[in-house]
């Protein structure tokens, strides 16, 4: 399988009042044409931003892509002008995004139709009409009723998953070949997050596009992703396959968001076991293995060497700890 988005060694940092924050700090990854990939982790590991910072969407300042390179169609993005229009013209049309609130992320006084019709009229050329006719097909192909009388309304006019529906239809308006949603089922319920995801991957087969869920819901990878990166502290701690990560996770971080999640398949009466402590302050980094304070499988190489890098642990699975983790161990009470 050909690969899409190739990303080697992204660092993005943040200057802030307290010292430099690395939100990045050398991820290596790839997206392969056609295929979903889950990029999973708490609040603030850097999932978002890494996926920003592949289109140059970084606020500058306090930001800043400190290193790196993003190769898109045999190009290096981060070779273009933020603001040029080489980025430009990847942006919305070659690669969009779904950004993560609906509420905020559509304009309050444009009406849907502008907001769908502007991108598709800057990147396919198209004249009003024709972008108004497109618009209306998009609406109707995330299944929003009555498209036609709907789509000069305004986003205050349709409810939080209308409004959802609306941004997957704008990541689509152009033919992309990527499409980077982020936390796409945030402040919905359950309900509107299982049709929203089924819908998603639906497109993407039906448009054979790719996807990027940026998500911290395991179960949202599960069933949807083909792979996934599991990030911590601006790291990638494991990768592999979705089968892998979750039958045989290799990262003690990873073991311990599984251990978060009920499980269908499993013992009803096992207790949920939260990963105790906090995730590390990112303006003063320890010298060895970040998630070391948290971590129950700890051995006493860990404190002495640092933070180890993504290594084979089977076939195309990868983990980033020095504790070989078997699935004898899984189940290992804190040390």
């Amino acid at each position: 399988m050909a690969v899409l988005l190739e990303v080697k060694n992204l660092e993005t940092q943040f200057k802030t009042e307290a010292g430099l924050v690395k939100a990045v700090d050398g991820i290596s990854y790839h997206i392969n044409e056609h295929e979903i990939v889950g990029v999973v982790g708490e609040s603030g590991c850097g999932k978002s931003v890494s996926q920003l910072s592949v289109l140059q969407l970084i606020p500058s300042p306090p930001g800043k892509i400190a290193g790196g390179e993003v190769w898109f169609e045999g190009k290096d993005l981060l070779k273009y002008a933020a603001n040029g229009s080489k980025m430009r013209g990847i942006r919305g049309s070659k690669i969009s995004i779904i950004f993560q609130e609906p509420m905020t992320s559509l304009n309050p006084v444009m009406s849907i139709n502008q907001q769908l019709s502007e991108a598709m009229q800057l990147h396919l050329g198209l004249n009003k009409a024709d972008a108004r006719k497109r618009a209306i097909e998009l609406l109707k192909m995330v299944g929003i009723p009555a498209a036609e009388g709907r789509i000069d309304d305004y986003p205050h006019q349709f409810s939080g998953g209308m409004r959802q529906r609306v941004m997957i239809a704008m990541g689509l308006s152009c033919n992309p070949k990527l499409i980077i949603a982020d936390e796409p089922t945030t402040a919905l319920d359950v309900t509107t997050q299982a049709v929203l995801l089924k819908l998603m991957k639906d497109m993407v087969n039906r448009l054979n596009t790719s996807l990027v869920l940026v998500t911290h819901n395991l179960g949202v990878v599960a069933r949807y992703a083909k792979r996934i990166y599991v990030m911590y502290a601006g790291r990638i701690v494991e990768s592999g396959t979705t089968e892998d990560i979750f039958a045989h996770p290799r990262h003690p971080y990873t073991i311990g968001l599984l251990k978060c999640v009920p499980r269908l398949d499993g013992d009803r009466n096992r207790k949920l076991v939260p990963i105790k402590g906090l995730p590390p302050n990112l303006v003063c980094m320890p010298p060895n293995c970040a998630f070391l304070p948290r971590c129950p499988y700890h051995i006493e190489q860990c404190k002495k060497e640092p933070w180890p890098p993504l290594t084979t642990v089977r076939d195309k699975h990868e983990a980033a700890c020095l504790v070989h983790l078997e699935d004898k161990d899984l189940e290992i009470n804190a040390n």
